[in-house]
């Protein structure tokens, strides 16, 4: 979904990205420095590729490691390691596989 051209998306584009809900959105700003999206005049925020990376990254964490308070979260970004991150990358791309090949099954 994320255009490289584009610098800056919407809630709207990061929570059809990242599949978190507002609420979350807005709670890991709160409690994610890292999380930081840039807000307009009238305080929408528009977040980058970088921001939508780290986004994800959370909850793989959350998720697939199953590390749920936020100071152990942190401290596994902070030691992220290469390994970890080619399994996050490695299950995003056996998901988007996975939903392709039901998007074929029910087409047959």
């Amino acid at each position: 979904m994320t255009d490289s051209n584009k610098v800056y998306y919407s809630v709207r584009e990061t929570m059809l990205e990242t599949k978190l809900s507002l609420p979350t959105l807005r709670y890991w700003e709160s409690r994610f420095p890292q999380v930081n999206p840039r807000k307009d005049g009238h305080g929408n925020r528009y977040y980058t590729l970088d921001d939508i990376a780290l986004l994800k990254r959370i909850k793989y964490i959350r998720d697939e490691l199953k590390i749920t308070r936020i100071d152990a979260i942190q401290r596994e970004l902070q030691n992220s390691t290469l390994h970890t991150d080619a399994r996050q990358q490695a299950a995003e791309i056996l998901r988007h596989v996975r939903n392709e090949l039901l998007q074929i099954r029910s087409h047959i």
